[in-house]
């Protein structure tokens, strides 16, 4: 059996091996090969995609944070539980992040076709969700610090540029025109900057920019306005004692969209920096006095915003250091002072040393507009909110492997005669202020960041930050219960409010 079994397991190998041979003599068209080509039309990373004539780049980072004494990743401890500085506040937040991007090129007889995508994957500390004194209530959100466009399994999702670029004209989602380069970080990680605009997580544009030559551009833009332009319009009569000490004046009666922000932008970028002046036209479109269409409504009206931006590059503290500034004022279109990542809300505590007070607070709000009324009889018609402020911050190279920036940041709000008469009397009957009303208020910060690059794409970071709540009121308020925060209800002296946060970072860019 042997025997066979080996002979039938031969002749059946001949007869592989003889077919093989035969069908080698045939002639046979070779399958053409696409190698991965080196794209050198659009600088360093691109790539062909085979058996096409576009360009391709991948990139992107793996950041892990460490944040001290706040709430969040990239903000003060400034209103809620994290203004609260009781138990029910975090000492520290954590958050690992992986972004991806994508970029593609290619040439065309109208120009470069351009599309970009960029997104983020991120899981944050949960932020703290107390119920106050009620036992057994309290509980942390698994999904605090979640992006607004959605959610990945208990981490979030950020999508922060998806566009196109053809013949001049973006297309899509990305980083406002109005900005200044730096947008949020003129030397610094800490996001929550006042004293100008900054939508680094991108926002929805229709945007034609004009090449003059020499550097200098033109850009007309239109971009959607809810996802961060928008402060809110708050409808003054509806004010609590709870939401005051909350930090909220009224009840936010912002409409649906009616136009999009308007932008026009001058810059001149050349070897020695760069300047920008930028405008926005912002449209304040409010809802019904009433509960419904019968109560009628105030008048839509427009407000606006003007930025100017300058950057001096290769100053002569050393090669490769900027000076970077920014000066922005706005009527009725506050988020383009107070950016998105900065709160436009603050409820603070802090100890007091006022007998009778049992702790300090610092409240404040601004938004884009305030009004009053419950019906066309009654009610008024908008009044802007004024504010104006300015950034700055200064980086320096000590040598290849270490740097180090200083930056700091301002900003003003100002209520109008409407506003500042309805807000103090309904301090005066909610809150039984005795003392000085005013709900004007100032926000100034100061930070320093030092990095340490050990190799290329490699940083670790630590900025440390200090914000001050500058409010306008003096005296004492009596508050209610405030069951969130577990704050008793009592006295309270009003008193300025400080921040300090510590930002320790380690990023690996790709």
């Amino acid at each position: 059996m042997k025997m066979v079994k080996s002979l039938i397991l031969g002749s059946a190998a001949g007869l592989i091996a003889m077919s093989g041979a035969q069908a080698a003599d045939l002639p046979v068209k070779a399958k053409a090969v696409e190698y991965v080509r080196i794209c050198s039309l659009y600088g360093a990373g691109f790539y062909y995609i085979p058996g096409t004539d576009t360009c391709i780049k991948l990139g992107g980072y793996l950041r892990v944070d460490l944040a001290l004494n706040t709430n969040s990743d990239y903000s003060g401890q400034f209103s809620g539980n994290n203004g609260a500085r009781n138990r029910f506040t975090n000492y520290y937040t954590a958050r690992s992040r992986q972004d991806i991007n994508i970029d593609t090129r290619t040439a065309t007889e109208y120009g470069v076709v351009r599309t970009y995508f960029d997104a983020v994957f991120s899981w944050t500390t949960g932020n703290f969700a107390g119920a106050g004194t009620t036992p057994g209530s309290s509980a942390y959100s698994s999904i605090a610090g979640a992006q607004a466009d959605g959610l990945t399994s208990q981490g979030s999702l950020g999508v922060y540029h998806a566009f196109i670029q053809f013949a001049g004209f973006t297309m899509g989602k990305t980083i406002s025109q109005f900005d200044a380069p730096w947008v949020n970080y003129p030397a610094n990680n800490f996001d929550s900057l006042v004293g100008g605009s900054g939508m680094v997580t991108g926002v929805n544009q229709f945007t034609y920019t004009a090449q003059f030559g020499n550097g200098v551009s033109g850009t007309l833009s239109a971009q959607d306005v809810v996802a961060y332009g928008q402060a809110g319009i708050l409808n003054l009569t509806g004010a609590t004692a709870g939401g005051m000490m909350g930090g909220t004046y009224g009840v936010n009666n912002t409409a649906g969209t009616r136009s999009p922000d308007l932008i026009g932008v001058l810059k001149v970028d050349q070897a020695w920096g760069l300047f920008q002046l930028s405008a926005v036209a912002h449209n304040n479109t409010v809802g019904y006095y009433g509960s419904n269409e019968t109560t009628g409504h105030p008048s839509n009206n427009w407000g606006w915003a003007v930025q100017g931006a300058l950057q001096i590059k290769n100053i002569p503290t050393g090669a490769g250091d900027t000076l970077n500034l920014q000066a922005v004022y706005t009527d009725g279109a506050t988020r383009y002072n107070i950016q998105n990542l900065a709160p436009a809300s603050y409820s603070m505590f802090g100890s007091t040393g006022l007998a009778g007070a049992y702790q300090s607070v610092a409240f404040a709000n601004a938004p884009d507009a305030v009004y009053t009324g419950t019906t066309a009889a009654n009610g008024s018609s908008l009044e802007n909110i004024r504010t104006w402020g300015f950034r700055g911050g200064f980086n320096h190279n000590w040598d290849p492997y270490w740097s180090s920036g200083l930056y700091g940041a301002y900003a003003q709000v100002k209520y109008g005669n409407l506003g500042r008469t309805a807000v103090c009397a309904n301090a005066a009957v909610l809150l039984a202020l005795v003392g000085t009303c005013n709900p004007d208020f100032n926000v100034a910060q100061a930070g320093l960041i030092t990095r340490w690059t050990p190799v290329k794409g490699l940083t670790f970071s630590a900025d440390v930050n200090w914000t001050r709540i500058d409010q306008k009121y003096a005296g004492t308020v009596v508050s209610p219960l405030l069951a969130a925060p577990a704050k008793p209800a009592t006295v309270y002296e009003l008193r300025d409010q400080d921040s300090i946060v510590l930002l320790l970072r380690a990023q690996r860019n790709w």
